[in-house]
């Protein structure tokens, strides 16, 4: 019976984690397992461990856990290494988007681009090097999967500093695809699809249903639902993130990227809280986003910070509890970690099955260059990820997608190096800045705000 040994790092991520276990435990994996969790606060890899091992009550079959602060102490005889780290916390991203309102920018999310994801960079890439490192020395065998953000960069810097073959992975393109099927009125599992491009921005290019194209019953149903209006009470609503949540309807989360689809002819995932990031030169006012004002009153970043905030008292909580985890709480199973397990299967048993994938483009994209890391569909094999041919992106996407891959360069090298000029011109390069010295400003005080996680920046 072959044994597997997972291990999380960055296990303080509870939503991450607790949807692994839930998981593994709904999915029956085979084999002898072990899953290993990571985290550099004592006080929540302790909940999280007692969390998981109430869960683990509910097991059909043993699951070995373990927990350490020392990530070098779980890495021997791993088999899987996820990252789900995030330097700083909640507190750190903060000021990742709230500095930058102070001179006039507003971000929803603020984990991938703009300053708020550049900024995320500087701390993020070093950190994630560190522990590619280890996994290089210790378990280089190890598949080693990304799940945190700014997912393009990290996996890029890895790729380039390091003989490992990361891959990122991200549920958008699966859950907007989904959004798309239910559009149309199809079943998901009967759904095929083609796109590429960067983490956030990725660009569906086809979606079909038995061989035939759905564009024209989506682009239907989207007029139908214009025609009946827009409630500015439901626009930008997360309601995962409110503690009274309102009712919400799927077609109000894509109002700008439909907009993009009728311009370019692709639609782009995943929807329109991180998509607009990507086109900053169309929100820069306040309230330009239908009236409102991005990671203010529209895809609130307050509200972001309270719910993950609930959610780390909630492990502390379900840590401090005996007994198994009730029911219901088993059947929850959306979220990021939700194709891990069905993603390690295929792999392991070379099922070749399709995913969204970031990895290195190779010749899947002609006309991008082979190093830039695109989210791509990817078949799980024996032999890792092989992403799909895609074809030449019109020269239109094209553009789009050079000028991100750019920005990530500059940024990388900049989080690699320490290097605030090159830090300035990533600013001004992704297009979040508009005027050089702002962007001069700007990255001083970013690097001052997060000093104790910069060790590069002298």
């Amino acid at each position: 019976m072959k044994s597997h040994k997972l291990v999380i790092i960055g296990a303080g991520s509870a939503m991450f984690t607790q949807g692994i276990i839930l998981d593994w435990l709904r999915r029956k994996q085979e084999g002898e397992w072990e899953i290993s969790l990571v985290d550099i606060d004592a006080e929540i890899l302790n909940a999280t461990e007692k969390m998981v091992r109430r869960y683990a009550l509910s097991a059909e079959k043993p699951l070995k856990i373990s927990a350490y602060t020392d990530r070098r102490d779980a890495l021997p005889g791993a088999t899987v290494v996820v990252c789900t780290i995030g330097v700083g916390g909640r507190r750190a991203w903060e000021q990742d988007v709230l500095i930058p309102r102070k001179y006039g920018i507003f971000q929803p999310v603020g984990d991938s681009v703009m300053p708020g994801g550049i900024s995320r960079a500087m701390r993020m890439i070093p950190a994630v090097l560190e522990i590619a490192k280890d996994v290089e020395r210790i378990c280089p065998q190890a598949r080693f999967i990304n799940y945190a953000n700014p997912m393009t960069a990290i996996v890029r810097a890895v790729r380039r500093k390091t003989s490992l073959p990361m891959v990122g992975l991200c549920i958008g393109v699966d859950e907007t695809l989904r959004l798309l099927a239910r559009l149309a009125g199809v079943s998901y599992e009967r759904v095929t699809a083609k796109w590429a491009g960067v983490n956030h921005l990725t660009w569906i290019l086809d979606i079909r249903d038995v061989g035939a194209s759905l564009w024209p019953t989506i682009e239907n149903k989207i007029a139908e639902l214009r025609r009946d209006g827009v409630d500015p009470e439901l626009v930008g609503r997360m309601p995962w993130a409110e503690e009274n949540p309102k009712p919400s309807k799927d077609h109000y989360d894509l109002l700008f990227s439909w907009q993009l689809y009728e311009e370019f002819g692709a639609f782009p995932a995943p929807l329109d809280r991180h998509v607009t990031e990507y086109f900053p030169e169309r929100f820069r006012k306040e309230k330009s986003y239908h009236g409102h004002t991005l990671g203010v009153d529209a895809y609130s970043f307050e509200d972001t910070i309270a719910y993950g905030d609930r959610v780390y008292d909630s492990t502390l909580s379900l840590g401090n509890s005996e007994g198994p985890v009730p029911h219901a709480a088993l059947q929850s199973t959306s979220g990021e970690h939700m194709q891990l397990m069905e993603i390690l299967r295929s792999l392991e048993h070379d099922r070749r099955q399709w995913y969204s994938v970031n990895l290195p483009n190779g010749s899947s994209v002609p006309n991008l260059p082979q190093d830039a890391i695109l989210e791509l569909p990817a078949a799980a094999s024996a032999d890792g990820f092989i992403p799909m041919p895609m074809g030449e992106l019109t020269p239109a996407l094209a553009a789009i997608v050079l000028c991100r891959t750019a920005a990530v360069e500059a940024t990388v090298e900049a989080a690699l190096t320490g290097n605030r000029k090159l830090m300035t011109e990533a600013l001004v390069m992704d297009g979040g800045v508009e005027d050089y010295s702002v962007a001069e400003s700007l990255a001083e005080d970013l690097v001052r705000a997060h000093t104790a996680y910069l060790p590069q920046f002298k």
